[in-house]
């Protein structure tokens, strides 16, 4: 968990990194259990043979799949405000998928604070500017433009 701090240190960091992620590696196992789970079990992600023969040379995570991996690996990079009682997905203003994450591959992801206002009393929007890496590659898997709303006490 990233550390915690005020609302008007938070509202400080606009425009600035809040932090990155450690290292997750993406498992077969992994994909295998999303793709149950989804009902996406296209050969690319759970059959290894038949996807060794694709252009992706072995199966590859649903990009929702690290999409979805977002909100555990800004838990370990965002921190969290003082005094909110949670924070919430929004949506998204744009999400890109640009490099596949081949099973067995390591990504992080990185967290900007693009903007950070007041929705209204009790409610403040974040905006980050998000961008999973790739170890080793210099192209990132995913990068995205994430809103999130923290509740606080009004």
């Amino acid at each position: 968990m990233a550390a915690s701090v005020t609302l008007e240190q938070y509202r400080a960091l606009v425009g600035t990194c809040l932090g990155v992620s450690r290292w997750l590696l993406v498992t077969q196992e992994l994909i295998d259990q999303f793709a149950r789970c989804t009902q996406d079990e296209q050969f690319i992600h759970v059959d290894p043979e038949r996807a060794a023969e694709s252009l992706f040379g072995g199966t590859i995570a649903h990009g929702f799949l690290t999409l979805s991996l977002l909100s555990h690996l800004a838990d370990q990079a965002v921190p969290a405000i003082d005094g909110s009682e949670m924070g919430v997905n929004f949506g998204f203003n744009s999400v890109r998928f640009l490099s596949p994450v081949r099973s067995g591959r390591a990504i992080r992801a990185r967290f900007m604070l693009k903007a950070f206002t007041e929705r209204k009393p009790g409610q403040w929007q974040s905006i980050l500017d998000v961008v999973v890496d790739l170890e080793g590659e210099e192209r990132p898997a995913l990068v995205a433009e994430w809103i999130v709303v923290t509740f606080m006490p009004a």
